[in-house]
């Protein structure tokens, strides 16, 4: 730490790199708010396969996207971290489920998840895009999973058990994004009630050559099939990994091994090649 860096923090001002992180944050809060304004947010589909059929795909999770100014698409780790405790994440997350919800209408074959904050929920605008979305078909609320980060249920652990309970009535599936990052207590989690455990990507990535990731995996599927989850690992990158995974009786498989996000996805493509 530079001498002006520790006078500055001593007489608790901000120092230059606490100033340059905040104004960083600043910058993208606004290129995403810009963005949302604009309507220039998209859908990234990634296909989640069956782990005994891996040509068979269970359901696609459809990943937020922003298009700055110069087209360039922007992935969601690169802003929702900035975004998510700020009002923005809440417009992010209610165009990514108006987004998702549509495609399900269009798309009666369809499975998807979509990412939500708990922050969101009794969000009016957010609640509204999802009774709307609801309505545009009978089928889509049993086709829908919503995906709710580790860290973020932990925000408020009792309203998320609760929302999950009244959603359950709908037709609406859980998943619990991330298991496995650190932020869960147990004491809590026999209350979620999530459908889909998806076990966090650092447990799986290289599993087939690191014992202990192997152990924590194992013993987080356990945990999963004793609540009665369905399990998915994330991250998958490579066959050894793959084959591992199928090896311990993992339900589902989500990674580039697969398929990486694309805002092009199957059925568009099939679309396009009959002409419709």
């Amino acid at each position: 730490m530079s001498s002006m860096q520790k006078v500055a923090t001593e007489d608790g001002q901000q120092s230059p790199l606490d100033f340059a992180v905040a104004a960083q944050q600043r910058e993208t809060l606004n290129l995403v708010r810009k963005a949302v304004e604009a309507r220039r947010v998209v859908l990234a589909f990634q296909p989640v396969v069956q782990a005994n059929r891996p040509g068979e795909v269970a359901f696609y999770e459809g990943l937020a996207r922003i298009i700055d100014t110069n087209g360039r698409i922007i992935p969601a780790r690169d802003f929702i971290e900035a975004a998510e405790t700020h009002e923005t994440g809440r417009m992010i997350d209610c165009v990514a489920l108006e987004l998702g919800l549509r495609t399900l209408a269009e798309q009666p074959a369809l499975r998807l998840s979509i990412n939500m904050s708990a922050r969101s929920i009794g969000y009016p605008r957010w609640m509204r895009t999802l009774e709307a979305g609801l309505a545009l078909d009978p089928t889509i609320a049993e086709r829908l999973i919503l995906e709710i980060t580790e860290s973020s249920a932990m925000v408020v652990p009792d309203i998320v058990s609760v929302f999950i309970e009244e959603m359950h009535t709908r037709g609406i599936a859980f998943a619990l994004d991330d298991f496995g990052a650190g932020y869960t207590a147990f004491r809590f989690f026999k209350e979620f009630f999530f459908d889909v455990l998806k076990i966090d990507g650092q447990f799986i990535r290289g599993i087939h050559a690191s014992t202990d990731n192997q152990v924590l995996t194992k013993a987080l599927i356990s945990i999963a099939r004793h609540f009665e989850m369905f399990t998915v690992a994330e991250s998958v990158e490579c066959a050894e990994d793959a084959a591992y995974l199928a090896s311990i009786g993992i339900d589902c498989m989500q990674g580039y091994y697969f398929g990486a996000p694309s805002t092009a996805p199957a059925w568009e493509t099939r679309r396009a090649v009959n002409g419709g």
